[in-house]
């Protein structure tokens, strides 16, 4: 199962690119701190339901997956590791984050209460 929550401040204001076919993608650059220090996460969200109102130093929660994408440059084949979003909240709206939480949980296949579903 490849499922992340992912909690941090945005290091940098999110950017939106029109796609070629016609979705939005919205950058977003997450840092949390860890154990070794802080680290940076790429986060990509398309098509979010609404125009992202965050700005830098927001902190924010997202769920969603880990994905390695490989590309083309002049340098050669080259590849980022990143966050594909599913959902971004706020982490002031604690309502929603308990939501976004639960989701991933149940995703995961557990009960909100932690509990192991048997399948």
């Amino acid at each position: 199962m490849n499922s992340v929550v992912l909690r941090g401040h945005l290091s940098s204001d999110p950017q939106a690119r029109e796609l070629a076919s016609g979705s939005v993608l919205w950058s977003l650059e997450i840092t949390t701190p860890t154990d070794e220090g802080a680290w940076s996460v790429p986060v990509a969200w398309f098509d979010p339901p609404t125009v992202p109102m965050f700005t830098v130093g927001d902190e924010v929660v997202v769920r969603g997956a880990v994905r390695r994408r490989f590309f083309r440059s002049a340098s050669g084949t080259q590849s980022r590791t990143e966050v594909v979003a599913v959902e971004v909240v706020a982490a002031a709206a604690t309502r929603k984050v308990q939501r976004l939480v639960a989701r991933a949980t149940e995703r995961l296949g557990a009960a909100p209460d932690g509990a192991v579903r048997s399948r």
